[in-house]
């Protein structure tokens, strides 16, 4: 039977690893998957992550399984990060907290969930979004629709034409909003639109899935909330699904949630029930390890100080590498404004290459990024700007 089968396509995203990994160039740059890079092209592991590490090696006594639902001082610690602790879903007991492993398996947790309990419900995603998005979906059997959301000739946000898009989404389908630092454009509403898009769902019913994955990466632990915050109303179901890889550098620990948020308590208290017929039938229970140090940093006042100051600095070097890219571009005779890209957040951008553009940058001068054009900018460092700018002008005065 398996001779039969033929090669499957690689990953776009994480194939381009694989090929930048191959390639022999000492020039060769890196601005494909979605991997904090630090000023020496390092992934760092925080120190508050080794520190908690430690406490937690320290005091460990078993290996036995978690819980289906993962540990229960690792759902407060999330859904304190998320609301505040002192916010009324918590108090009230309305949200419904699993641990998931990675943000890829809130999501694909919540695709379950959808299938299982909502099967008419279609999921609608931004347009573009993560290419891994409408894969989740389609594998967990949910029908995927998409709304507008990037105008490529301003490069900004749509939002006219998204905000009337989503008044058309039916009731009891659920939307997907990126909470912050959005992938691949890195644009998101303001707080005003986000008041909007709340608005709209609370009228029409639909339900948002905020993936939550880049959290502290574009303004602030705080500020970056502010999307989530939009919908945390008493006329709103909601379900986040949140992401401990980027902003603790736990990328290999796979340490995500999925949050569930219903009118009442007893509500919340059905939906686990149902998420946790979900899990059990998929990966059973969940990792403990990394879970096990977030809680310890977010339950530690002096660990909390010291992580959000490591999140503050990946941020600041991020968005410092936006303002030297486009101030390098320019440097180089590039007349292509560039200047939106110094406006963004996150890791990522859309660069504005096109896919022709793109394969002469990975076949000519060994630099690798999506096909779409969408950058990691904290691939960028002060050793390799130059040489990036410098292709991306060759490439640009070819086309």
């Amino acid at each position: 039977m398996f001779e039969t089968l033929e090669m499957a396509p690689a990953d776009p995203i994480l194939g381009l690893t694989a090929a930048y990994n191959e390639d022999t160039s000492p020039d060769r740059i890196n601005l494909g998957v979605g991997v904090y890079k630090d000023g020496e092209g390092n992934t760092p592991v925080f120190n508050s992550v080794k520190e908690a590490e430690a406490r937690v090696l320290e005091r460990q006594t078993t290996k036995d399984y978690l819980l289906i639902p993962g540990a229960p001082e690792y759902a407060a610690a999330v859904q304190a990060l998320l609301f505040g602790p002192e916010h009324e879903i918590v108090t009230g007991k309305r949200a419904a907290t699993v641990h998931a492993p990675g943000g890829t398996g809130g999501l694909r947790v919540a695709g379950d969930f959808i299938h299982k309990l909502y099967p008419q419900a279609r999921i609608w995603l931004s347009d573009p979004t993560w290419a891994n998005h409408p894969n989740i979906y389609e594998h967990a059997g949910v029908a995927v629709e998409t709304y507008p959301y990037f105008n490529k000739d301003t490069n900004d946000l749509d939002f006219d034409t998204m905000r009337d898009a989503l008044k058309s989404v039916p009731k009891g389908d659920v939307v997907l909003l990126h909470g912050c630092c959005h992938n691949p454009t890195g644009i998101d509403p303001t707080p005003g639109q986000w008041a909007q898009i709340a608005d709209v769902a609370g009228a029409r019913g639909w339900i948002p899935l905020v993936d939550f994955a880049y959290h502290g990466l574009g303004d602030g632990i705080e500020q970056d909330r502010r999307g989530l915050m939009a919908f945390c109303r008493s006329d709103i179901e909601l379900m986040v699904s949140s992401s401990f890889s980027k902003n603790f550098g736990l990328y290999n620990e796979r340490v995500g949630a999925l949050t569930l948020v219903a009118f009442s308590p007893e509500a919340a208290s059905a939906l686990m029930s149902q998420v946790m017929i979900c899990i059990r039938a998929n990966y059973s229970n969940p990792p403990a390890h990394g879970a096990s140090i977030v809680t310890e940093v977010l339950n530690d006042s002096g660990l909390r100080l010291q992580w959000e100051g490591e999140v503050a600095e990946m941020r600041n070097r991020i968005n410092r590498m936006r303002a030297l890219f486009v101030d390098t571009l320019e440097r180089n005779g590039v007349r292509r404004d560039f200047s939106f890209i110094a406006r963004q957040r996150g890791m990522f951008s859309f660069s504005g290459l096109d896919s022709r553009q793109v394969d002469a940058l990975r076949e000519e001068y060994a630099i690798y990024m999506v096909g779409s054009g969408r950058i990691n900018v904290a691939g960028i460092t002060e050793a390799n700007v130059d040489y990036l700018c410098e292709s991306i002008a060759a490439v640009l005065g070819q086309s």
